[in-house]
């Protein structure tokens, strides 16, 4: 049975901080294949060398060196490298990192508040570790 292609190799990374950018340079060998597009992110992707075959869902086109590729977040972008392999930059904003990755302390909001919530009156509770709605009393949803 033959094996899957392989991996991406990261051989660089934008690492700088604070930032508001992440990018990356990665390696494909040739028939690698990777899925560089983020759910919730547009990514910019520059190939860098080498070519390749990038399929947007709606059929693969042509990538080469030097031609950069916008890739719409939510898009199920698939690139596989061609016989000469593919390297490419791949550019999105930055995303602050979870708290269980040291991402506290790093800025932006969690990705959801919905436990601060009052689920009676709406109101939402300026202070992280609330268990009862300041206004009205109910207890949060903290779960």
């Amino acid at each position: 049975m033959p094996s899957d292609p392989a991996p991406p190799e990261r051989f660089w990374r934008l690492d700088a901080l604070p930032r508001q950018l992440d990018a990356g340079a990665s390696r494909l060998p040739p028939g690698g294949t990777a899925h560089p597009a983020e759910e919730r992110l547009d990514v910019l992707l520059v190939p860098l060398s080498g070519g390749g075959l990038l399929d947007l869902g709606d059929g693969a086109e042509e990538v080469r060196a030097g031609t950069p590729v916008w890739l719409p977040h939510g898009s199920p972008a698939a690139l596989t490298a061609g016989p000469d392999g593919l390297e490419y930059l791949s550019v999105h904003r930055r995303r602050p990192a979870p708290a269980a990755h040291g991402g506290a302390g790093q800025g932006g909001d969690p990705a959801c508040w919905l436990d601060r919530v009052c689920v009676l009156c709406g109101r939402l509770s300026e202070e992280g570790d609330a268990r009862y709605c300041a206004r009205c009393g109910a207890p949060l949803d903290t779960d």
